[in-house]
């Protein structure tokens, strides 16, 4: 595995989001909201690159937001 300062900046700062989104989610009882939750927290394992990363969860905030 190559991890480089912004994949590790970038899953910090996104799983932190996602906590917090998974926290209000569960207020809400919103299923999709959830689910978003837990992927902001671990998609950042799966991508191979920093730009996929930081795409990737902008992409996942932007999806949250809409639904919010």
């Amino acid at each position: 595995m190559n991890f480089s300062i912004s994949s590790i900046i970038a899953g910090f700062i996104f799983s932190v989001i996602g906590f917090w989104m998974l926290r209000e989610a569960k207020k809400k009882s919103d299923l999709r909201l959830v689910v978003i939750a837990i992927l902001l927290i671990a998609y950042t394992y799966f991508t191979p690159n920093p730009y996929l990363d930081w795409g990737v969860g902008a992409a996942l905030c932007g999806l949250a937001y809409l639904i919010w």
